[in-house]
C-alpha cells in the first residue's frame, strides 16, 4: 500500500492485497485504511504481512475493523505476522490495530518495522489482551514474540522486544511485569513535537504504567490493565493527548 499527497489531501497510489488479509477505506476525511482478517484470526503456520509507505506530505491511518485474535496452534507450529511502514519528509502514519486477544495455547511471532524521514511522524500502538476476562479465560500456555525496530533516516531511534513462553498469568503477576494485569499495551511515539506531549502523557498514566522519553522526539509508553476494558480507558484519552484523531472503528 502506498499513499501520496495531493492538492485535495492524501490519496492512495498503489494498492497490492491478496489472501485472507485485505484493506478497506472508508468514506471520511484523511486517508484511513481499515484492514480486515477475512481467516478470523491467526493460528499456527498463518503468515500475515503488511507494507504501506506514506509519501512526502501524506498522512495515513492504519487501524483493524475489529480485535485480531491469535488462537491456538497445533504443536510445532507458529504464526508470523510482519508490518513494514515507510513515511516520507513531512508524512505520518499513525498505526492504529485494535486489540489482539491473544487464547490458551497461541504461538505467534509479530514483527514491526518503520522507516521514517528526518522530519516524519509514527505514532504506533499495540494492544494485547490475555483471555477474554468477561468469559473467565485464562492464558497458562503462549509462545509468543514480539519485535518493533524504528529507524530514522537510516538510524536505529527505537527498539522493543517482547518474549513469553508458558504461563501469562505468571509472567505477568509480578509487581515489575505487570501486577497481575489481563491487558497490555505499547505506544510509541516518533515525532519532532514528542516532547512536548511528555507531561500530559505521564498525568494519564495508571499506577501500572508509564512512560519515557526515550531521546529527544522518541517517547515510549507501556500500559497494563486488568483487561481490554480497563486498558482502553487510559489508551483513548492518551491518543487524542498525542494528536491522533481515533479511528471510527475503535468506537463501533
Amino acid at each position: 500500500m502506498e499513499v501520496s499527497a495531493s492538492p485535495r489531501g492524501t490519496r492512495l497510489a498503489r494498492l497490492h492485497q491478496a489472501g485472507a488479509f485485505r484493506a478497506l477505506f472508508p468514506h471520511g476525511a484523511g486517508m484511513t485504511a481499515v484492514m480486515l482478517n477475512t481467516s478470523g484470526g491467526v493460528t499456527g503456520g498463518d503468515r500475515f504481512s503488511v507494507t504501506a509507505s506514506a509519501g512526502e506530505g501524506a498522512h495515513l491511518t492504519l487501524t483493524t475493523q475489529a480485535a485480531e485474535r491469535y488462537y491456538r496452534a497445533q504443536p510445532g507450529e507458529t504464526g508470523r505476522i510482519s508490518t513494514d511502514l515507510t513515511v516520507g519528509r513531512g508524512a505520518r502514519i499513525d498505526w492504529l490495530p485494535q486489540e489482539t486477544i491473544l487464547f490458551d495455547h497461541a504461538s505467534v511471532h509479530r514483527r514491526l518495522s518503520a522507516e521514517l524521514a528526518p522530519d516524519a511522524t509514527l505514532v504506533a500502538v499495540e494492544p494485547l489482551v490475555f483471555g477474554r476476562a468477561a468469559m473467565g479465560e485464562r492464558v497458562h500456555h503462549l509462545h509468543f514474540r514480539d519485535r518493533i525496530d524504528v529507524s530514522r533516516d537510516g538510524v536505529p531511534v527505537f527498539a522493543d522486544r517482547v518474549a513469553m513462553d508458558g504461563d501469562s498469568v505468571a509472567h505477568l503477576a509480578g509487581r515489575a511485569t505487570g501486577g497481575g494485569a489481563g491487558a497490555l499495551a505499547a505506544l510509541i511515539v516518533v515525532s519532532p513535537e514528542a516532547d512536548r506531549w511528555l507531561a500530559p502523557l505521564r498525568q494519564l498514566m495508571p499506577e501500572a504504567g508509564g512512560v519515557s522519553l526515550i531521546r529527544p522526539g522518541v517517547l515510549f509508553a507501556r500500559i497494563a490493565a486488568p483487561d481490554g476494558y480497563a486498558l482502553r480507558k487510559t489508551l483513548l484519552p492518551a491518543l487524542n493527548a498525542v494528536n491522533v484523531a481515533v479511528p471510527r472503528t475503535w468506537t463501533l
